[in-house]
């Protein structure tokens, strides 16, 4: 079976971003560097999982304030693969998510709304 396990990271500044990317190979995980102008695009296809086609019109937001990561496909080496990251030394990113069936169809900027709040609301706790 193919892997189709990825990542996507939004807003990543680039020499973290390649830290994240070599670690990645060592797992056999796609990255992709998300640019602003993809915000407006579905989790699904940004993954490139299949039926999911690309999106008009274009983000025009602003970048976002703050660095998200996206697991897709990961079951198997979501934990082994956050265990290394942190083993590696490589700061960490305060928004993540997986990937659902529930947030499949969700924009990326409507998914870095719901994160952005709930990780606001576990700060104040």
């Amino acid at each position: 079976m193919a892997n189709h396990a990825r990542i996507l990271l939004f807003h990543v500044e680039p020499l973290k971003a390649a830290h994240i990317e070599s670690l990645c190979e060592a797992f056999n995980i796609r990255v992709s560097r998300i640019k602003p102008a993809e915000y407006s695009q579905k989790l699904g296809y940004l993954a490139g999982m299949p039926g999911f086609l690309k999106d008009s019109p274009a983000y025009t937001g602003p970048e976002f304030p703050s660095e998200m990561m996206v697991f897709s496909s990961m079951d198997e080496t979501l934990d082994q693969f956050l265990s290394q990251y942190r083993e590696a030394g490589i700061p960490s990113i305060g928004l993540k998510a997986v990937i659902t069936p529930h947030n499949i169809s969700w924009s990326a900027a409507d998914l870095y709304k719901e994160l952005f709040i709930e990780h606001q609301s576990f700060q104040k706790k």
